[in-house]
């Protein structure tokens, strides 16, 4: 049997079993719908790079993306899968939406990346701070 401890690095070989132990979606009726949840990962990452290389941002649907990942991967596993799944060169705009959001572990430690590393970007959190005061 292959068991997935909770420090270890996700990679190619044990992704999709992390994910699965994960994933808690009760309406789910078969690894199609999983899949289909999966994708959402994909429409973060368009949405990331149209940001990176036009300046648009649709941060409100960058937020539902996330949030609905993470009512069924919960918190800490949404973090680490979008961290693992999504290029490097996004990271500092996935943990801005992240941190706004109050998903990154408190002790600020992820297997997949060393976050005290990776900065915020500025101006995605004045975007996402102002959704508060409206």
């Amino acid at each position: 049997m292959f068991i997935i401890m909770n420090n270890e690095k996700l990679n190619k070989n044990n992704f999709t079993l992390y994910a699965m132990k994960n994933y808690n979606n009760p309406s789910c009726s078969g690894v199609i719908e999983f899949y289909e949840d999966m994708n959402r990962i994909k429409y973060i990452k368009r949405l990331l790079g149209r940001y990176d290389n036009r300046g648009s941002l649709k941060h409100r649907l960058v937020l539902n993306h996330i949030i609905i990942l993470q009512n069924m991967f919960g918190a800490e596993a949404t973090t680490r899968i979008l961290f693992f799944k999504i290029e490097d060169k996004y990271h500092s705009y996935l943990k801005s939406f992240l941190h706004y959001l109050k998903y990154l572990p408190l002790g600020g430690y992820l297997p997949e990346v060393e976050l005290e590393k990776i900065p915020t970007d500025h101006k995605i959190l004045k975007i996402l701070n102002a959704l508060g005061e409206s």
